[in-house]
């Protein structure tokens, strides 16, 4: 599979992965299935392990971008950002090959075609490797959607948002009541704990940073969406 090195936060559908060098992980972009969703695949430099964000679709490319050889990571975990189905159409085909665990927010869990081998609340932690990720709980887009926070030592912070944040908005939401509770969250658990350049990759669609969408906030809330 085609990787590009010049990591801007944009990928096609179908076309090759970007992959980001930080110090101590790389994350390599991907956007799989009809729906243009994203996958993220993170490798810790030193050990080798990896932990994928959302087994969303095509687990033939999925397995590309793993690779084929001696030296490819070992895929150690796969977790589920929330219960949509398009986030996780792979997850059996990819979890079964690799025989790595899943894992996933408990009031999201049923709804997934794989029983989560670990369920996390917020604040927990996931080791990918020598580094780690804390767990955010978003409640609105579903009852369990969860984003996954990187703190870089040695840079900026990383925050994958599944479908919670996008640039330009929240995540959809199906009533009033939901979208105050996405909104709050982002708001009080994001937005106001991580610095303004924060990289943020969604489960669709381009990057982008805290920086850049921490002015709309109030245009947000005042439009419900």
């Amino acid at each position: 599979m085609e990787v590009q090195g010049n990591y801007t936060g944009h990928v096609e559908p179908g076309g090759p992965a970007a992959r980001r060098e930080l110090d101590a992980l790389t994350i390599t972009k991907i956007s799989v299935g009809p729906m243009d969703n994203n996958a993220y695949l993170l490798v810790c430099r030193r050990t080798g392990d990896a932990l994928l964000i959302d087994a969303a679709a095509d687990p033939e490319r999925l397995a590309d971008l793993l690779g084929h050889d001696d030296e490819r990571p070992r895929l150690r975990t796969i977790v589920t950002t929330h219960q949509h189905p398009d986030h996780w159409q792979a997850l059996g085909s990819v979890a079964g090959q690799t025989g790595c665990y899943t894992v996933a927010h408990p009031a999201d869990a049923n709804a997934l075609p794989v029983p989560p081998d670990r369920l996390v609340e917020h604040g927990d932690t996931i080791a990918v490797g020598d580094s780690e990720l804390s767990v955010i709980h978003l409640r609105g887009h579903t009852p369990g959607s969860i984003a996954l926070l990187y703190r870089d030592p040695n840079g900026r912070p990383h925050l994958f948002t599944g479908d919670s944040l996008f640039p330009g908005g929240v995540g959809k939401t199906t009533s009033p009541e939901n979208f105050r509770s996405l909104v709050d969250d982002v708001e009080n658990r994001v937005f106001a704990e991580l610095p303004d350049d924060t990289w943020f990759y969604p489960g669709h669609g381009d990057d982008s940073t805290l920086g850049a969408e921490r002015p709309k906030l109030p245009e947000w809330r005042q439009r419900g969406w």
